[in-house]
């Protein structure tokens, strides 16, 4: 029963995906944005928030967060600075 279950957790999906913002409080951005800068300038030179619309960050994420081995709550804290920063 133990096997199978863990069998089964196994199986289900590993990530949320990020759809929209989430996160507002400027301590969540701030985090956000520390995260951005010290998981994503490791393997390449940051990009400016501005490259992308909201949408094109989602997909971006969606891609660059695994690789980054970003928990979900990371990703989506990263996406939310991501967006508020654009929006300046």
């Amino acid at each position: 029963m133990i096997i199978v279950s863990a069998f089964m957790a196994s199986c289900g999906p590993k990530s949320v995906a990020v759809t929209g913002p989430k996160y507002t409080s400027s301590e969540q951005i701030a985090q956000g944005k520390t995260v951005f800068e010290n998981s994503c300038n490791k393997c390449h030179k940051l990009p400016d928030p501005t490259k992308h619309v909201d949408q094109g960050w989602i997909k971006t994420l969606a891609r660059m967060a695994p690789k980054a081995k970003l928990t979900d709550d990371q990703h989506q804290m990263v996406y939310d600075y991501l967006v508020s920063a654009n929006k300046k």
